[in-house]
């Protein structure tokens, strides 16, 4: 690893594949941003689970499953760990765990909500509304703000527990919920230190595409069929879902989409809720997914004024987004190359995540 830091710098549900998009829009595989939609046959993955647990469970947590209420009168669904050994007549310091983009809570942030307790904290992870077993309507839509409403309500939940110490409570968010994690802190400052993981700025990456590589005409178009797919929805068509993880590879498949393929789509970390279709799992919808294009987490990052960790590979297609967060924001800060790990790598690569780092971040900033 090394350190940066100041000094150095369900409706019927229906999905369309690429070739429909393409027609549709004419604005290719770059109008998804980071969510590659390559329809495919049949291949077989690679092999790339070497040090993976995405399911880990531990011996020295327990889980109780619990919900509690946003703002708008919604349901988020969490898991809360607690370290066996807890003294529950006590404050503690506690740290919420957001899931990446299109996945739920056993994906990724389980694992390390169960790894930080383990290392002493309360930790709870949650469904991002319309997602998993939180509630919200439709299934997958795009809604940063109510993602983003989802972790204050997480702390106002924690906030009511006798062993939380209400000053101290941090945030983790994986991918997509970095950045919403980000939103979030930008207007809570109850969320006194921030961690993200292989993040991705989901507005940038739905604007301009990685790299920068999707033009305004190209978002456009997108921004277009969406539109038209909301008439048609308003007038009673079914649902379309787009983006998120192929069901299967071919020679074609590109090696980002290969890389999310690994983790969603293999015993190595698929999971599909109850009542939700495998072949919409990970998959926004269609008319919702411009929602993104409005979403500007790091604008005024520079605000939070707080503790803020940036963990990425080195070798991450999406290391972008951390770099862009972490120049922007204001001390303290740090930013973290994994050195040799890609951006699903952290998603659940015991030996990769820097759980230590992570310890020694909350230790210092939840004190």
């Amino acid at each position: 690893m090394i350190n940066q830091n100041q000094d150095n710098t369900i409706t019927q549900k229906t999905t369309i594949d690429r070739r429909s998009l393409l027609k549709m829009t004419g604005a290719g595989v770059a109008a998804l941003g980071a969510m590659s939609i390559f329809d495919a046959t049949i291949s077989k993955a690679q092999d790339m689970s070497n040090g993976a647990s995405n399911f880990y469970t531990s011996d020295k947590v327990t889980l109780q499953k619990v919900t509690f209420k946003t703002q708008y009168q919604t349901n988020v669904a969490g898991n809360l760990f607690l370290p066996k050994d807890l003294d529950q007549t006590s404050k503690h310091p506690t740290i919420i765990v957001g899931h990446p983009m299109g996945a739920v809570k056993e994906q990724s942030a389980n694992l390390y909500a169960t790894k930080m307790a383990e290392q002493g904290f309360v930790a709870m992870s949650i469904d991002l509304p319309f997602w998993g077993e939180s509630e919200g309507q439709s299934r997958n839509l795009v809604s940063p703000e109510a993602y983003a409403e989802a972790f204050s309500a997480g702390v106002d939940f924690l906030g009511s527990h006798a062993f939380v110490d209400r000053t101290n409570i941090g945030a983790i968010g994986v991918c997509g919920s970095g950045s919403f994690v980000i939103s979030a802190a930008k207007i809570d400052p109850r969320i006194k230190a921030v961690a993200t993981v292989s993040m991705y700025d989901m507005g940038a990456a739905f604007r301009d595409a990685l790299n920068k590589s999707q033009t305004v005409e190209q978002r456009k178009q997108f921004i277009a069929t969406a539109a038209e797919q909301r008439w048609a929805e308003a007038d009673g068509s079914n649902i379309l879902y787009i983006g998120g993880t192929t069901l299967q590879l071919t020679a074609e498949t590109d090696p980002i989409q290969r890389e999310f393929y690994d983790f969603y789509r293999t015993p190595r970390g698929e999971f599909t809720p109850a009542g939700v279709a495998r072949e919409t799992t990970t998959k926004p919808t269609l008319s919702s997914s411009v929602k993104f294009m409005n979403f500007y987490p790091f604008n005024d990052i520079e605000t939070i004024s707080r503790p803020m960790l940036f963990i990425s590979g080195d070798q991450a297609h999406s290391k972008e987004f951390s770099q862009d967060a972490y120049n922007r924001a204001s001390e303290p800060k740090e930013l973290v190359w994994v050195k040799g790990a890609g951006h699903v790598d952290l998603y659940d690569r015991v030996d990769l995540i820097p759980f230590d780092k992570l310890k020694a971040f909350f230790d210092q900033h939840l004190a």
